[in-house]
């Protein structure tokens, strides 16, 4: 072989393995903390606990928005300029009982300028700040306030005495349009995956699930469907009738997308979800669940 010959297609395969690193690492997901289930007994002293805002999962990488799975969220130029070059984990969020809100805007290829507006980037974590979050807290307050921006806020966190003071919040929070708390463990270092160093405590539980067919309807639904056939991460099949708007029932979910359920536990025989309904779709960007009912 020519020596230039040679030469050429070793340049090839060094630029084409830059673009192909380039390519993997703006897809990459952000290495997010995840929150299990808080249970009666665990150590509360230990967490400082926080409203959970029902929003969509932001993450300032230093240089852009990402969605929970990776993908670029189109935000106006003015919604993040100033941020710092210092990854901030949040929560994207139109105020309660407004996720449709959240979900449409973010999901956007071209910013709505009036739609944004109406955002607000709830900060609760700067995941490469040194230490744990006790140390990691008073930072993240000092950062949001340089920024001095209104549409970004440092989300308030508490430490409660007892399990009492737990579930008064949590029913306040409810009884006003919000979705539950977050109890964040002061001694945790900021790691990916789910663990309890984040805890979540709503007053029923919920997951996600893929749609893969249609149950026709019968009665009052003739002609429409009468239930989402869907399958969760762990490949579980059940039906999703009950919470189904008309609306859906006669445009319902596409194949493949990913709806959130609410349900009373799990049959002890077969694992599936009891009483399960249907709560909404999934559709901000590159969306994926991390994990079966528990």
């Amino acid at each position: 072989m020519h020596p230039l010959s040679w030469l050429r297609k070793l340049l090839g395969f060094i630029f084409l393995g830059l673009w192909l690193s380039l390519a993997c690492a703006q897809t990459a997901t952000p290495p997010l903390m995840l929150a299990q289930v808080w249970r009666t007994g665990m150590p509360l002293q230990d967490y400082w606990v926080s409203e959970k805002y029902d929003g969509v999962r932001g993450y300032w990488d230093g240089r852009q928005l990402l969605s929970r799975g990776g993908i670029p969220i189109k935000a106006p130029a003015w919604f993040t300029a100033g941020w710092p070059s210092t990854p901030m984990d949040g929560e994207l969020w139109a105020g309660r009982g407004q996720f449709g809100h959240a979900q449409s805007t973010t999901a956007q290829t071209a910013p709505d300028d009036a739609a944004w507006q109406r955002m607000r980037f709830m900060v609760f974590d700067l995941p490469t700040a040194p230490g744990n979050f006790d140390q990691r807290l008073p930072v993240l307050q000092r950062t949001v306030a340089a920024l001095d921006q209104s549409w970004v806020q440092a989300v308030e966190q508490r430490k409660l005495g007892n399990e009492a003071e737990l579930q008064q919040w949590l029913m306040q929070i409810v009884k006003n349009g919000g979705e539950g708390l977050v109890l964040h463990k002061g001694s945790a270092p900021y790691r990916s995956g789910r663990s309890d160093d984040l805890l979540k405590l709503k007053p029923f539980d919920d997951a996600e699930a893929r749609v893969i067919g249609y149950k026709p309807g019968r009665g009052q639904w003739q002609g429409m469907t009468g239930a989402l056939l869907v399958q969760s991460p762990d490949g579980k099949q059940f039906s999703l009738g009950s919470g189904l708007s008309a609306e859906l029932r006669r445009s319902p979910p596409p194949l493949g997308s990913w709806v959130t359920y609410r349900y009373q536990g799990l049959h002890e025989k077969s694992g599936l979800p009891r009483f399960a309904r249907f709560m909404r779709v999934r559709n901000e960007p590159g969306f994926e669940p991390s994990s079966a009912p528990r």
